[in-house]
């Protein structure tokens, strides 16, 4: 037993790098929330009569108090996501190096996918999840893969593929003016990505405790 101990590599803890993105994620949800509260208000505000912020071939008409608190709550929540975002890859890297060192074999994506695996399209549908999943299984072997993993990956789909979650290419105008048109759908992908940041931090807490369980054995 003894000689088992020895023999098993020291890990760096994960739980410094799982602490700060799971209260990131948690903020990253709670700014879409407030997003979707905003976009709420504009629906029941109704549009201006002067129309939409956008009102074509370059002209925009000054925004309202809501509108320009709708900006603003965008804004902060954008710098939010950011900054998940790098916490949430730091996290990553970490526990990918940590199942390496457990599992003793390579992983089974380089290192360069944490990276490009989500943004390069259509190699983003699966291979984050992937990561993940691949993490796990070096960490765990003998443990099933939670199924929080595939709720929170299922959620992040929709709100990637939504076309107005954290990837809307459009701008800030022009989802001011589908509140006042088509709120319905924009309040279907911010619970698709609030529901993404809350399974996700229960992904991080899975993950980083399969590893803590053979590191403390």
């Amino acid at each position: 037993m003894n000689e088992e101990i020895a023999q098993r590599p020291a890990l760096p803890p994960a739980r410094p790098t799982a602490l700060p993105v799971t209260a990131l994620l948690l903020l990253a949800g709670a700014a879409w929330l407030a997003r979707a509260v905003w976009e709420i208000r504009l629906a029941v505000a109704g549009e201006p009569a002067s129309g939409p912020p956008d009102q074509g071939d370059g002209n925009h008409r000054p925004l309202t108090s809501l509108e320009d608190a709708y900006h603003i709550v965008g804004a902060v929540g954008d710098v939010i996501v950011v900054l998940c975002a790098a916490a949430f890859l730091a996290w990553l890297w970490r526990v990918r190096d940590n199942a390496r060192a457990l599992s003793g074999r390579p992983p089974k994506y380089q290192g360069i996918w944490v990276y490009l695996g989500w943004i390069v399209p259509v190699v983003n549908l699966w291979v984050p999840r992937g990561l993940v999943a691949d993490v796990h299984r070096a960490s765990a072997p003998d443990k099933r893969l939670p199924f929080v993993v595939n709720v929170w990956w299922a959620l992040w789909l929709i709100g990637l593929l939504s076309g107005v979650g954290l990837f809307h290419e459009g701008s800030r105008d022009g989802l001011i003016e589908r509140a006042y048109t088509d709120v319905w759908q924009l309040l279907l992908s911010d619970a698709a990505v609030v529901g993404a940041a809350v399974a996700a931090v229960f992904v991080v807490r899975a993950v980083t405790a399969a590893q803590r369980e053979p590191a403390a054995n």
